[in-house]
């Protein structure tokens, strides 16, 4: 019993500890954003890489979640079956959660890993030690301008995402479920509302901190060489996963 409980102390402590170092590392970051030089050419690169290259698994993902949020919504609601009834619906789920949550998740797979690979891989080659001593702040260079680009490109994503989101519900309830097309969209018009997006953009805007932050805290922190570079990148995106899916809880609270 004794051990049991030893082994939860220590399990909290480490938790706790990591935690503390996570965020100091962010108000680090953010700090850096705001001295000079502004690495452009970094932080534009990292932008396009972040929302271009990610636009396409995005899309596809928001596309089908909405076709199929359309079809469970029919099959669900048996005597709601109108256009008005499984539009407000997949545009409220697109808007408020199923678009920030796909896009975050999707980003934190494919860029979260990269970035956390990247930078562990500078860790233990020395790369990051030879930043220092070229006089370039490694936070500066590397974490600072991801923040950023983060910042900016996961609500871009979750915008493209949620108009795809709600055009792959409009397909399958024409298309297949034979609803009037005209009455659907003039359903969905009518039945949008403006804190549903800010309420989604906030999610976005908050899982790109959590995204960029936790990648590079344990890109930065690596060691051990390759098996270290692969840890890092499995903690990484494990981490950011469930604070991702953690997080969209204490921000829907906050508006109901």
């Amino acid at each position: 019993m004794i051990r049991i409980i030893n082994l939860i102390g220590k399990i909290s402590l480490n938790t706790f500890n990591n935690l503390g170092k996570i965020i100091l590392f962010f108000f680090m970051s953010f700090f850096w954003l705001f001295k000079k030089p502004f690495y452009f050419k970094q932080f534009l690169f990292q932008f396009l890489d972040i929302a271009f290259y990610s636009l396409p698994v995005v899309g596809l993902t928001t596309f089908f979640s909405g076709m199929v949020l359309a079809l469970q919504t029919y099959s669900g609601f048996d005597n709601f079956n109108d256009e008005s009834t499984i539009s407000k619906i997949v545009l409220t789920s697109i808007l408020r959660e199923l678009g920030p949550v796909l896009a975050g998740l999707m980003v934190c797979g494919r860029v979260g890993a990269k970035m956390a690979a990247e930078i562990a891989t500078m860790r233990v080659s020395s790369q990051i030690d030879a930043l220092e001593t070229l006089s370039t702040r490694p936070i500066q260079f590397l974490i600072s301008t991801r923040l950023l680009a983060s910042i900016l490109a996961v609500p871009f994503l979750v915008l493209i995402g949620n108009i795809i989101g709600v055009f792959g519900g409009f397909v399958v309830a024409t298309f297949k479920l034979d609803l009037n097309p005209v009455l659907y969209m003039i359903s969905t018009t009518d039945n949008f509302n403006s804190i549903d997006l800010i309420q989604g953009l906030i999610k976005a805007l908050v899982f790109g901190i959590i995204i960029s932050i936790v990648s590079c805290y344990f890109g930065f922190n690596a060691s051990g060489g390759a098996e270290g570079v692969g840890r890092a990148t499995t903690i990484s995106v494990v981490t950011a996963s469930t604070l991702i899916l953690t997080s969209t809880y204490f921000i829907t609270a906050l508006f109901i």
